[in-house]
């Protein structure tokens, strides 16, 4: 399984349990992405409001397509509704990333 790098920004609040935090997908054009998941979704680390940030983390996620930019660089869109649903705040799951920020689940 296929997941993209992302930045645990700041700790949200821990009702419900394991608790919720803020991340950050910096995609291949530059856009930052934001999310609002729980944390076991996005790392191993426990975290909490005490936990310093940024921390690192991953969203795993679906290759849609391969491609390349107009410097040569290859782009991976990936979408990550499956195999966890998450999806940006504003409701957004695909996203074209570096493929250097994918990572082996």
């Amino acid at each position: 399984m296929q997941a993209v790098k992302v930045t645990i920004t700041r700790y949200v609040n821990d009702d419900p349990l394991p608790g919720i935090v803020e991340c950050e997908l910096l995609d291949a054009h530059g856009r930052k992405w934001h999310f609002i998941e729980k944390t076991a979704v996005v790392t191993a680390r426990y975290l909490d409001a005490q936990s310093a940030y940024p921390q690192p983390g991953v969203i795993a996620g679906e290759v849609v397509r391969r491609s390349r930019d107009g410097v040569g660089r290859e782009v991976v869109q990936i979408d990550t509704e499956r195999p966890w649903g998450v999806e940006s705040i504003d409701g957004t799951t695909q996203f074209d990333v570096l493929a250097d920020s994918l990572v082996e689940l």
